[in-house]
Formats: C-alpha cells, structure tokens, sequence
C-alpha cells in the first residue's frame, strides 16, 4: 500500500473518530483513495479497510465503554443512520447509540454503495447510501 493512501486512510479514520467529519465526507475521501470497502468491529476494537488489489489496513481504537445490547433493534439503529446521513449524529455518537441497539459492527461497502448493520446472533441490517 502506498504512503500516501495508509496516510489518507488514517486521516480519515481519526478525523471520523474525533467526530471532525461526518458519514459523506468519510466516504468520499476513502473513494478518492480506492478503498472499496471497511469494517468496523466494536468487540475487537479495529477497523479494516480493503483496497482492489487485495491490500488491507486494520487501524485499532479504543472499544466504547457502552456495552453492546444483547438484542438488536433495526427500527434504532435505523434512526442513528438517519441522523448520521443528515450530519446530526457524528460518528462517537454513533458509536455509542448503534451499541445501544444491539450492533456489533459493520461493513461498508463503498463501491455496492450500501452498509450492513451486524447483531450479536446474526442479525442483520442493510442500508443504502442516500441518492
């Protein structure tokens, strides 16, 4: 991987933590660098990012001190996304209310344009990116 695309990533990805930038702008700057696709694993701490290639890079971060509900309600992590995408809800909220709904982490992926929502038992929720 290139210098210059680890440091784009990385930039990003503390940006998105410090809740400097919203959902849109994290997207497009990881477009501008070809990831096309990342996940995010609340249990494991660790985000990673997938390049066309086969490139990866995993980034750490410190897990929420929020515990991740046993049941997972779609209907609020619905509403999180929604304030997400309308830039109200930054993303160390967001860590903290999609726990509260019982998510465990996500995929998103940039390039089918849509992220899935993950529970403790398999459950799922898929998103599509706003037109």
């Amino acid at each position: 991987m290139q210098a210059s695309t680890r440091q784009a990533i990385q930039e990003t990805f503390d940006a998105s933590h410090e809740g400097r930038i919203h959902f849109g702008q994290v997207v497009g700057q990881l477009m501008a660098v070809q990831v096309e696709s990342y996940h995010v694993d609340y249990r494991a701490g660790r985000s990673t990012y997938y390049l066309p290639g086969g490139e990866t890079l995993d980034l750490p971060f410190d897990p929420s001190a929020e515990v991740v509900a046993d049941d997972f309600d779609a209907p609020a992590i619905q509403a999180v996304i929604q304030g997400a995408q309308q830039g109200r809800v930054m993303y160390p909220e967001f860590l903290r209310l999609s726990q509260r709904a019982g998510c465990v982490g996500y995929t998103v992926w940039i390039a089918g344009r849509h992220v899935r929502y993950h529970g403790r038992r398999g459950e799922s929720h898929v998103e599509k990116f706003p037109d």
